[in-house]
């Protein structure tokens, strides 16, 4: 997802700084457009740092408006369909002004017109131009047109004043634009263990045991619960992909450094979804040497370490969410595995379908909890995972009514 930032002129424009961090903490991207009174206050290449994107300052690049460079002259289009939502923060008078009466004065405003996006405004300014008429007034037409307004908070004013004015924390903005995305903060004040990817088991130094398993299942569950608002840990076995920014990645190979390292980070958690394939067996010895091609050989496997298992004997009040891949009687042994090993809930798929599951974009799925099946039809790893956490937040609220009886 990518989202547009829009600083506008005020003393809290450097709040916006935090908000660019926040965001990305989510795993969204954020592309940082500012008013020319807000390159008063904080230079743009502060937030290009921050970013990693180009700075948008106005609607030509330097020296452009004489010669009218059509790229520049369209990149409001071009933004204005490339985001998914647009946050104005701090968003002053001038600006709300400017977007209750839809003119298009310079790169921001014109960028709002255009877009279809949610729009989000976090006003900011002294405590008389925010109970001003006009300013309430704007504020109801931009109220009416869709326009989510984070309220700002009371108290002291750089102006020296006191009251309404001050730009809402920054919790209460990530929230809204979350909310706008259609991504709620339930996870928020969470730490979720996630585990993905295969396992390797070493046969000699050339060879190893593995299996099919990409990762980007359990990559989906730790970028889905990072924008609904949770911390993640992250232990991923060997995979290609690039974990979410804000993860806090442990990186492992075999079982046995899968184990150690899930059951160091437990006590942190709150919540655990183990969605890593991890090898059922290893060999029982590990040649030093590579294994010269010799005929037929026999390779004497020992089971590896049930990591669920240890995680249930070891949880105290964490919901804890496994995985499963199957290939024949999935409902069944999804609920055996539910049971044996004291899970809060199991998703099982069956792998044996093509296009779904291993080393795919796609899944298909049956959650499993103690009094319910929820069954998620074909459809991408992303949804899949938010379908999950569904039922995490789910019986985390049947939790917390239960103890409140």
């Amino acid at each position: 997802m990518k989202v547009a930032l829009a600083v506008s002129g005020g003393i809290a424009a450097y709040k916006a700084a935090e908000i660019v961090r926040l965001l990305q903490d989510r795993g969204i991207r954020v592309q940082v457009v500012m008013t020319r009174a807000a390159q008063e206050f904080v230079r743009p290449l502060t937030f290009a740092a921050l970013s990693g994107e180009k700075v948008i300052t106005s609607m030509f690049a330097p020296g452009e408006e004489q010669n009218s460079n059509i790229d520049s002259a369209i990149e409001h289009i071009a933004v204005a369909q490339s985001i998914d939502a647009l946050l104005v923060a701090p968003a002053t008078a001038d600006v709300l002004a400017h977007f209750a009466q839809g003119l298009a004065a310079d790169f921001l405003t014109t960028l709002y017109l255009a877009t279809t996006a949610p729009v989000v405004v976090a006003p900011a300014m002294n405590v008389n131009m925010w109970n001003h008429p006009a300013t309430q007034k704007n504020l109801e037409v931009l109220r009416a047109r869709g326009v989510k307004i984070v309220e700002p908070g009371a108290g002291y004013l750089a102006c020296g004043m006191t009251g309404a004015g001050r730009l809402a924390e920054n919790e209460a903005i990530i929230a809204a634009v979350m909310e706008a995305l259609g991504a709620s903060q339930d996870l928020a004040g969470e730490t979720v263990l996630v585990t993905a990817g295969p396992t390797r088991e070493k046969i000699d130094p050339a060879r190893y045991l593995t299996n099919r398993s990409s990762g980007r299942m359990g990559y989906a569950v730790a970028e889905a619960a990072l924008r609904r608002g949770a911390r993640v840990l992250l232990v991923s076995g060997p995979t290609s992909l690039t974990p979410p920014g804000a993860a806090e990645v442990t990186r492992v190979e075999s079982a046995e450094q899968m184990l150690n390292a899930v059951l160091n980070l437990l006590p942190q958690a709150t919540i655990v979804i183990k969605t890593a394939a991890v090898s059922d067996y290893r060999p029982k010895l590990i040649s030093e040497q590579k294994i010269k091609r010799k005929g037929a050989i026999a390779l004497e496997l020992e089971p590896t370490a049930d990591i669920l298992k240890e995680i249930s004997v070891r949880k105290q009040s964490q919901i804890v969410i496994g995985f499963a891949a199957e290939t024949e009687n999935v409902l069944e042994n999804g609920r055996q595995k539910l049971a044996s090993k004291n899970l809060d809930g199991i998703v099982v798929n069956d792998v044996s379908h093509e296009g779904v599951g291993f080393d795919s974009e796609r899944n298909q799925v049956a959650i499993i909890t103690h009094d319910q099946i929820v069954e998620v039809p074909e459809t991408t790893k992303w949804e899949v995972a938010q379908r999950v956490l569904d039922q995490v937040v789910c019986l985390r609220r049947q939790r917390k009514a239960t103890v409140k009886v």
